[in-house]
């Protein structure tokens, strides 16, 4: 019994066989449909895009249009949906997330309720991991949206794109390597506001919510890029709804310059050590510093209670230098690239280029490493991933691996999992877990199992759970005369190529669990012949190794996933070490002194129920505590939640001149202050009504973002401050949500003083000049907003790790199949071009 027929039981069997009924229904239509001519098609689209007009609703007209969407996608890509994905498609449609394995093509789905929910007339977004798959799906499912007269739509970082139809000469090319390749030529810049006004709209999960931020920043009504929030289809959605959730959006421009007291802290915890001055609980992730390194760091500051004479101040900068030292950990949690650092996603490997940690965190961690310290910021706007989707008036997703995580999306989204049978048989093997004592004995073992699998051809796909591993192993591979393709989630375009080959015969493929997720392995490589696709399924089909366990169940169930789509052959096993991150921290200390006990050499296995038991256990908890940990960054941007709610859709409506707003806004000012009903007489008559009124509505936006700017920083000092009392035995949550409210009246108060002031000596040109500053205020919080490494065009300069390098001196570099030594200064082109030092 597989792991997911545990579940086609009495839970799910019931809503998927409801749904038999309309499959049947939308067969139906093929016969009839497939006679049509191509102009046929969109006369059926238009047809029932106006019976939405009358009483009818889009699930009358679901039947019809899958099956117009399935011929569209019979004529143009040579894909016929299956009835498995006609479920799925109808699963999004109904606002679920849909749980289809890995190869039963969910970027085709997403083509059914993405056409059907277009028809409204309000946009579809389909919201993806990265850039690359946001143009790839664009451009490959594109030709099936324009079959059937809809627009496509594509927002990237800093450019955005409609699909261009024209470029039919190079359809052949896109046939073949759509599914890895963009083909750019079927991509037309444009502005951001005409890819949202397109019927579906592709897009990664930052850019809609930066959009959405930039848009309430905006100072200007015709640049106002998202015109409605109806329905999202996520796909990957436990990547972008649950890994990515616990780090909020945030629209900042640099403060003034501050005392800058990152680097004197960071030398300071330099100089204090483990358990002697902090303690370190690494299932909780916690730094806490004792009393000896309480007074060390006094000593160190000549003073004598950093508590009296420095203020909370300098306690943040030192407990945060200690944070940055004991839990953040180069190539783990972060990489150091052309002089910044870059967040490494802990689920999934990728770099996070443009996001920061806030509270001083990445300014500590920036230090700590010697490179230049950003400025520290103020926020302009701010929004979690999970209030931004749950905007949506009707949201739904797809991925591979989502029930593990059901009760969170439940919790958290009101969103249910339904999982889809595959289409055909999972034939894939899935092998018990080899647990080694160390991870030397670990990797020598990996060594030898890799030799095996090559020596036959079969080809072998390697997951590890970070960069830093990433990069030892195939140090590892090229030592051992290996050759092998490296990926560690730097280059997503190309790391979809490489993927894409990664089922050639002898092929070797080191990846980091989730490089080119979205990107299927097709036995025999992309362009294989049923030939070279067969004599790969009778060596036993893709051999996916995992090198550790991850903390999260779904990323192990993701890279087992990769193996053995649509009913080909495949084989799994991971191989873990006591010395692996998940069994120190969870007792496996026990277990290494047995096997330490009964002289078991390092590179023997054993195979214990016990332990695989004991790593499922801690994957569980280890998932408890994070979502925990997201549950409360919620609850906290919850409350301010409501207020970012209120104060932009006043905002809105004042940007657009909403005149009923504005005469709102007047009331409410001479309700509050009666006597300054004069002076605004007085101001109608010297300006006139309307210039008055227009004065009136730009002066009220500005004092808005003055004090909401104002109100964001005050509630990050609360939201630090709160959590102080719970020594006194109240809850920090009700605390913050106490003063929260207590806050946000005020600010409402102090809205109507500042007007009331201002309003008597006000000019129109001062209002305009005033404009003018927070307009290039938001331009370039806006600008700087997701503000990617890559955007910035640097030439990419190798990363030393631990040491650098004289002209002359001789060092030993390698590209992971190729190892050469020569002098530093001829190895330069080499390690721009992605080639490494071999450290000694």
């Amino acid at each position: 019994m597989s792991f997911l027929d545990r579940f086609f039981g009495p839970n799910y069997e019931k809503e998927l066989k409801a749904i038999e009924p309309l499959v049947a229904q939308i067969n139906t239509f093929e016969a009839e449909i497939s006679a049509l001519s191509d102009m046929a098609l969109i006369e059926r689209i238009t047809t029932n895009k106006q019976r939405l007009t009358t009483s009818e609703t889009l699930d009358d007209i679901l039947p019809e249009v899958f099956a117009l969407v399935r011929e569209a996608s019979k004529r143009t890509l040579g894909l016929r949906h299956y009835d498995v994905q006609l479920i799925g498609g109808v699963i999004l449609h109904r606002g679920k997330i849909t749980e289809m394995r890995t190869g039963e093509g969910k970027t085709l789905v997403a083509t059914l309720p993405a056409t059907l929910n277009a028809l409204a007339g309000k946009g579809v977004h389909i919201v993806t991991v990265n850039d690359y798959l946001a143009r790839r799906d664009a451009v490959w499912m594109g030709q099936v949206y324009n079959k059937l007269g809809l627009s496509v739509g594509i927002v990237n970082h800093e450019a955005s794109y409609v699909y261009d139809p024209t470029h039919q000469e190079k359809d052949e090319e896109r046939d073949q390597q759509g599914a890895f390749k963009i083909v750019y030529e079927f991509l037309r810049p444009c502005t951001r506001q005409e890819a949202y006004a397109a019927d579906i709209t592709y897009g990664t999960n930052s850019e809609f919510g930066f959009d959405y931020l930039r848009d309430n920043i905006e100072y200007e009504a015709d640049r106002l890029r998202q015109p409605h929030h109806t329905y999202a289809i996520v796909d990957e959605i436990d990547s972008i709804l649950i890994d990515e959730a616990r780090t909020p959006l945030i629209i900042s421009a640099p403060a003034a310059d501050t005392e800058n007291l990152y680097p004197t802290f960071a030398a300071i915890a330099a100089k204090l050590n483990p358990e002697e001055h902090f303690t370190v609980d690494e299932k909780l992730k916690t730094a806490t510093l004792n009393d000896a390194g309480i007074e060390a760091a006094e000593k160190i500051l000549g003073i004598d209670n950093i508590y009296t004479e420095k203020g909370l101040r300098y306690v943040h900068h030192l407990e945060t230098a200690v944070r940055a030292k004991a839990l953040f950990t180069r190539d783990k949690e972060y990489v150091v690239r052309d002089g910044e650092v870059v967040i490494v996603d802990e689920f999934t490997g990728r770099l996070q280029p443009g996001r920061r940690w806030s509270d001083g965190l990445h300014q500590a961690v920036e230090a700590k490493e010697g490179v230049t310290i950003q400025k520290e910021s103020k926020t302009f706007a701010s929004i979690t991933y999970q209030n931004y989707f749950r905007m949506y008036e009707k949201l739904s997703g797809m991925t591979g691996t989502a029930l593990t995580s059901q009760e969170e999306f439940f919790t958290v989204y009101d969103l249910e999992v339904i999982p889809v049978p595959t289409n055909k048989p999972v034939q894939r093997l899935d092998r018990n877990d080899l647990i080694y004592q160390n991870e030397i004995g670990k990797f020598k073992a990996v060594i030898q199992k890799v030799k095996e699998v090559h020596a036959s051809g079969q080809p072998i796909l390697i997951g590890t759970a970070s960069i830093e591993s990433n990069e030892r192993l195939s140090v590892a591979l090229v030592t051992a005369g290996i050759k092998h393709e490296m990926l560690n989630a730097k280059n997503h375009e190309r790391e979809g190529e490489i993927i894409a080959a990664a089922g050639r015969k002898g092929a070797v493929t080191l990846a980091t669990n989730m490089a080119g997720r979205g990107v299927d392995i097709k036995l025999g490589g992309p362009e294989a012949t049923p030939e070279q696709a067969a004599e790969i399924k009778s060596l036993g089909g893709l051999f996916v190794l995992g090198t550790e366990r991850h903390e999260a169940r779904r990323i192990d169930n993701q890279l087992r996933g990769r193996s053995g789509r649509q009913g080909d052959p495949g084989e799994t096993q991971f191989f873990v070490s006591m010395d692996d991150s998940l069994m120190r921290v969870f007792g496996g200390e026990r277990v290494k002194s047995l096997m330490g006990t009964f002289k078991i050499p390092e590179d023997q296995p054993i195979e214990m129920g016990l332990i695989s038991r004991t790593l499922e256990s801690a994957q569980t908890k280890i998932e408890g505590f994070h979502f925990d940990a997201r549950k409360q960054v919620l609850a906290y941007d919850n409350v301010l939640n409501l207020q970012r709610q209120s104060i932009y859709t006043r905002r809105r409506k004042l940007l657009m001149g909403d005149v009923h707003e504005v005469e709102t806004v007047e009331t409410e000012l001479f309700t509050a202050f009666p006597e300054i009903q004069t002076a605004v007489a007085a101001k109608k008559t010297e300006f006139g009504e309307l210039v008055f009124m227009d004065i009136f509505r730009r002066l009220t936006l500005q004092m808005i973002d003055m004090l909401w700017v104002e109100h964001l920083e005050v509630m990050s000092y609360t939201r630090s401050s709160v959590s102080l009392r719970a020594y006194g035995q109240r809850d920090p949550l009700i605390e913050y949500r106490k003063e929260g409210n207590r806050l946000f009246k005020e600010m409402q108060g102090a809205l109507y003083v500042r007007i009331a002031e201002v309003l008597p000596r006000i000019q129109p040109q001062a209002v305009a000049k005033e404009e003018q500053v927070r307009k290039q205020e938001a331009e370039a919080a806006q600008a700087a907003a997701g503000e990617t490494i890559e955007s910035k065009d640097t030439k990419h300069t190798p990363v030393v790790h631990g040491k650098t390098y004289g002209r002359n001196d001789l060092v030993t570099v390698t590209d992971g199949t190729e190892t050469k030594e020569m002098k530093y200064k001829k190895a330069e082109d080499l390690l721009q071009s992605g080639w490494k030092v071999v450290e000694k």
